[in-house]
């Protein structure tokens, strides 16, 4: 079997040269017009329907596909992406549009074709199970899959032909596609076998933090954890969060969950030096390039340390949560350039990203004209035909930084500022309120002129959990700036989520827009996120209007968000619901990306829900929640700034009347690991040399892990022994019982020890014959499918 996938993973191997140089070259369109119309074509995601008529026979995800594929003894190709991914776009043009990749597709594969903003929780699963085989993640997500759903081997972008890069073989995607097809027909029994052990790496990977529940004390400290990590790694020279190690150097993302979490502590903590640094942050992503200059609104990323040069997609859940960033800033620092840039981002979106009805689209593509960039990029040229006045010409070339070397891929530039308007104003003797009203002008020129241009594609789906992102930063903008319009549009938009996008028992739908028939329909199981994400929103509409029936929409679509989604015996929610359809895995979301976590939010609701209602029952949810979770607060606080803010807001409001709410509750009257393992030591001398018998008394319902505990997910719990004299570690032989071997349905197998175990040490010839100290480290859980655990604890004991 190790042989047969080496075969595999060879053929993948040179593929790890991701997004290597490649030619854009589409397939004639009089090829793709005699194509017919495959499966595909009756969908309603954009997406998708740009694959409506490749040669490559797709469906959707969905039972047909692996009926067809366990029917015909066939594997799986699964591709995942969306509609403003560049490299998606590539590998449609090279590969899914051409009839030769398409008959080998054909011919050997069941081919599925994913929107991966329809469906997070299949390209979640999925690319965790690409992480779990060492690879790294991006999209177009590929997959090779059993017929059962299991997965093989996968990757990103492959281009259509075998290439050498610097000597190395780098195989194609028709390559690869023959080679997967020749080992599973040779070898499919291994290949299954392998698939079960990437399918178990995968849901142990989507589950490995919350195996123990430690009870882990709620403080201040903890809740500062995040801030203080991320304080540490922001880039003193151009802000925001980046990595320390590598000098800040590579792609930077704006990732506002964080920065609102350090301007959060930057307030609470009255630490002027922090304010500074995410003011930096703030100051330097308004004035670079991936900030739309022109015509408003934020691009994707930064592909470089400076923000200068940016992706140039522009996504919904970017800017609303920028826009609720900004406006949370302005309420602590009423800096002019934050409402300016939350007002042009609120009129992109309004102009750009709003349905007729209300509603908001999901993103713009990077590319026009098989380009990227090219709609929102300038020459000189350009700039002297749409402005014409010479003055004009010069104020624009000196405010946006547009000298006569170009910014982007040296041929154009990508307007900038190089520093504050108030900078500029000030040289012009002006105010800034008058040259910010010229630049208006001017910039509503250029919009004029590049609205002319080949349009970037726009995904007009509606997803709930990014409108009810976008309805909380309209809300907060109009609460914060006193613009009656922006809670307007957010009114508009809730209305429209409401009404449109809800079963007849009131639960949410993912997704809206044209189905085949040319009728908008909503559709798909909405996850946590949306609950999360939409009640978040409509919270914020309540903060802004105080209009009762936000809050009780929020109550009811909380309620059914616990009664489908909730864990009942650990706490947090699960991503999909109860009677969502059934994977190999069922993940629980809870880090922080360029999204905040569903159980981040779910958390930060819970306590607004309280604070707004004054109902306990709330609170209570927030803190199961936060126990099931606080784990990885406490390792990990920059992963999960949501929980952290969380944290806060539920300390912020303990009582006297219940101080026992600040430390971690007691299981069975026990609070600490001393309260339930002791440990005793006798010393004695056998054949000349030192021995230890330690005795670990472990008091019922209590255990401790063995060592070895023989599951590498528990490895960090197992009990250890060190030995130390005079400070210095002694190398000595420990002999450890195997102890009692568990099967646990939510852990694995595993093996404890209970009751009572004795550890067994040889010291070493020469050992020093004077005190030494004995260092017993363990974990102490309570027993059964649902226990507790507490923290681990090394107990040291001195032995004579």
């Amino acid at each position: 079997m190790k042989t047969c996938f080496n075969r595999l993973i060879a053929a993948f191997a040179a593929c790890s040269l991701l997004l290597a140089p490649c030619t854009n070259q589409a397939a004639p369109m009089e090829e793709k017009a005699k194509h017919k119309p495959n499966r595909l074509a009756k969908e309603s995601s954009p997406y998708l329907l740009q694959h409506a008529h490749n040669p490559v026979d797709w469906f959707p995800w969905g039972p047909e596909a692996f009926e067809k594929a366990k029917k015909e003894g066939k594997i799986v190709f699964l591709s995942i992406g969306y509609s403003s991914c560049h490299w998606c776009h590539v590998m449609e043009k090279e590969s899914f549009s051409h009839e030769d990749v398409a008959a080998i597709l054909n011919k050997h594969f069941v081919c599925i074709k994913v929107d991966r903003e329809e469906r997070p929780d299949v390209d979640d699963i999925y690319m965790t199970a690409l992480h779990s085989m060492g690879a790294r993640g991006g999209w177009p997500l590929s997959m090779f899959l059993t017929p059962e759903g299991k997965p093989i081997v996968g990757g990103t972008y492959w281009p259509r032909e075998d290439r050498e890069i610097e000597g190395q073989k780098v195989n194609g995607f028709k390559t690869i596609l023959t080679k997967v097809h020749e080992i599973w027909t040779e070898k499919p029994k291994d290949i299954e076998t392998q698939a079960q052990h990437y399918a178990d790496e995968t849901n142990s990977a989507l589950g490995r933090a919350l195996k123990a529940n430690p009870l882990i004390k709620f403080d201040r400290d903890l809740a500062k954890g995040a801030a203080q990590q991320m304080s540490e790694e922001i880039d003193p020279v151009h802000g925001g969060v980046g990595r320390k190690a590598s000098k800040f150097q590579g792609t930077k993302f704006p990732m506002p969950s964080s920065i609102y979490t350090l301007l959060d502590h930057a307030v609470r903590e009255k630490d002027a030096d922090l304010r500074k640094q995410v003011k930096l942050t703030l100051d330097k992503m308004l004035m670079g390039g991936i900030y739309d200059q022109v015509g408003g609104g934020f691009h994707r990323y930064s592909t470089e340390r400076t923000w200068t040069v940016p992706h140039f997609e522009k996504m919904l859940y970017d800017n609303s949560q920028l826009v609720e960033l900004y406006a949370n800033a302005y309420r602590n620092d009423a800096d002019p350039q934050y409402a300016r840039v939350i007002r042009e981002t609120l009129e992109f979106i309004r102009r750009e990203m709003t349905s007729p009805e209300g509603a908001f689209y999901s993103a713009l593509d990077a590319d026009s004209n098989g380009e990227e960039g090219e709609f929102y990029i300038w020459t000189v040229g350009e700039l002297e035909k749409a402005l014409g006045n010479n003055d004009d010409v010069a104020l624009i070339r000196t405010v946006y930084g547009i000298g006569e070397k170009p910014n982007f891929e040296d041929k154009a530039h990508i307007p900038r500022l190089n520093k504050p308007l108030a900078e500029f104003a000030k040289e012009l003797n002006l105010t800034l309120a008058q040259l910010d009203e010229r630049l208006a002008s001017l910039k509503a020129k250029l919009l004029a002129v590049r609205e002319k241009r080949e349009r970037p594609f726009l995904d007009t789906k509606v997803l709930t959990a990014w409108n009810g992102q976008m309805i909380a930063g309209y809300a907060l903008a109009g609460h914060v700036l006193k613009e009656p319009k922006y809670i307007e549009a957010a009114v508009k938009a809730a209305d429209f989520i409401l009404k449109n996008m809800r079963t007849k028992d009131g639960r949410l739908l993912r997704t809206y827009g044209k189905n085949a028939d040319g009728k908008f329909e909503a559709r798909l199981n909405g996850y946590l996120e949306d609950y999360a994400l939409f009640v978040h929103g409509l919270l914020n509409l309540y903060d802004a209007t105080g209009g009762k029936r936000w809050l009780d929409e929020a109550k009811a679509l909380t309620a059914l968000m616990i009664k489908w989604y909730g864990d009942a015996d650990q706490g947090g929610y699960y991503f999909t619901s109860s009677d969502h359809e059934k994977f190999f895995a069922r993940p629980k979301d809870y880090t922080d990306n360029v999204q905040p976590s569903g159980n981040g939010m779910a958390a930060r609701n819970f306590m607004r829900l309280y604070l707004a209602t004054k109902d306990p029952a709330y609170r209570e949810l927030a803190e199961k929640s936060l126990r099931q979770f606080a784990s990885i607060i406490r390792a990990f606080p920059s992963g999960v700034p949501s929980f952290c803010i969380a944290m806060h807001s539920y300390l912020d409001q303990a009582t006297p009347s219940e101080p026992a709410k600040k430390d971690a509750p007691v299981v069975n009257g026990m609070e600490s690991t001393e309260d339930v393992v002791k440990v005793d030591v006798k010393s004695a001398m056998v054949g000349g040399k030192r021995t230890l018998s330690i005795t670990i008394n472990i008091v019922e319902p209590w255990y401790i892990y063995a060592n070895d505990v023989g599951n590498k997910e528990l490895a960090g719990a197992a009990t250890r022994v060190a030995l130390r004299a005079n400070g210095k570690l002694l190398d000595a032989t420990i002999d450890y019982p195997e102890g009692e071997l568990i099967e646990n349905k939510s852990v694995g197998s595993y093996r404890r020890y209970d009751k009572t175990v004795t550890i067994k040490v040889l010291l070493p010839e020469g050992a020093p014959e004077g005190p030494l100290e004995v260092g017993t480290t363990v974990q102490a859980c309570t027993k059964g499918e649902s226990g507790k655990c507490l923290l681990t604890t090394t107990l040291k004991t001195l032995v004579k």
